[in-house]
């Protein structure tokens, strides 16, 4: 190999090009042999290298999200669930409840697939280049009501309401404390129509008062979240009992 050749290598390491590195032997080759002219192999190979790159980028985007786990709207068995629209829940892909601020809400109890879609649609929103953010309800009170013993909760709140799109998981399973609560709902105000929200819940809004332990502030909460907001309630049987 020539010196020039290896130089080359060399330089794609160091410009961290190591998509490209990795094939442009391929091209080279193809280009000796008077297959595609120089231009159509750098092109490719740019090509390759900004696909790649545009794929580690969605990769660490979803990575920061922090779901549980991966699933997608193409793996929900829709039969299974036949309260819910699909038609509905596919269009959500377009993410143009994002662009309007809305935010979602989906009902049921356990097992149901709550989780599955929301965990689908905020893949979905990681592609699109949102910053996106996926939490249990209990972990987020957890790390508000630690922040607000700390007296760094402002801090916090702002990071929290700073998402593109905030994923609250499992609203409901676990009573909520006054301080929680009012914290809770400092977070929905400072969202309010700047970023969309979407919460899974087990109770129906009607009874978020009980909640919340607190009527006033469940009021307050729904009228920042509800203001603007698609609700889908699944009445099916749970997929753990499939």
């Amino acid at each position: 190999m020539s010196s020039a050749y290896q130089k080359l290598l060399y330089n794609l390491e160091e410009l961290n090009l190591n998509h490209m590195r990795e094939y442009v032997p391929n091209y080279i080759d193809v280009a000796n042999k008077n297959e595609i002219s120089l231009t159509e192999a750098l092109l490719e190979l740019t090509n390759q290298e900004l696909h790649y790159q545009k794929n580690q980028k969605i990769e660490r985007v979803i990575k920061r999200a922090h779901f549980p786990k991966r699933t997608s709207l193409e793996e929900f068995d829709f039969d299974f669930q036949p309260s819910i629209n699909k038609n509905e829940i596919i269009d959500l892909k377009h993410m143009a409840f994002m662009e309007k601020k809305e935010n979602l809400v989906f009902i049921g109890n356990p097992g149901v697939g709550k989780t599955h879609l929301v965990i689908a649609l905020g893949i979905e929103a990681c592609h699109q280049g949102y910053r996106t953010l996926f939490i249990s309800c209990h972990e987020l009170l957890l790390r508000l009501r630690s922040a607000f013993e700390k007296g760094t909760e402002e801090r916090v709140l702002k990071r929290y309401a700073r998402y593109d799109l905030l994923i609250i998981d499992e609203i409901g399973y676990l009573p909520i404390q006054k301080i929680e609560a009012d914290l809770f709902f400092q977070l929905m105000t400072m969202r309010y129509e700047k970023n969309s929200t979407v919460i899974t819940t087990n109770i129906v809004l009607s009874r978020w008062g009980e909640l919340f332990q607190n009527s006033e502030i469940a009021a307050a909460i729904l009228d920042r979240l509800v203001h603007h907001v698609k609700v889908f309630k699944i009445t099916g049987k749970s997929y753990r009992m499939k």
